[in-house]
């Protein structure tokens, strides 16, 4: 079971990775467009892209490790 903060990071990271995927789609649809005489070019989409993929790994070890935090005892012995 995770924790609370897990949860709360876990939630947070899920947010900002939605928030990429809607940043690479209005890349993907228009680089650069002009409002009136401005010319304004959105972010790098290779960089949008790592974060994607930095956040999809994030993700995916937190709720790998759902579980697993379980304590062991090792008596070592003489044979």
């Amino acid at each position: 079971m995770l924790s609370e903060l897990k949860k709360q990071r876990l939630e947070q990271y899920k947010s900002r990775l939605s928030m990429y995927y809607k940043a690479e789609e209005a890349v993907l649809l228009n680089q650069e467009y002009r409002i009136g005489t401005r010319s304004l070019r959105r972010a790098d989409l290779s960089t949008i892209r790592e974060a994607i993929e930095d956040l999809e790994n994030q993700i995916e070890a937190l709720e790998r490790t759902e579980g697993k935090n379980k304590a062991f005892r090792f008596l070592p012995r003489d044979i």
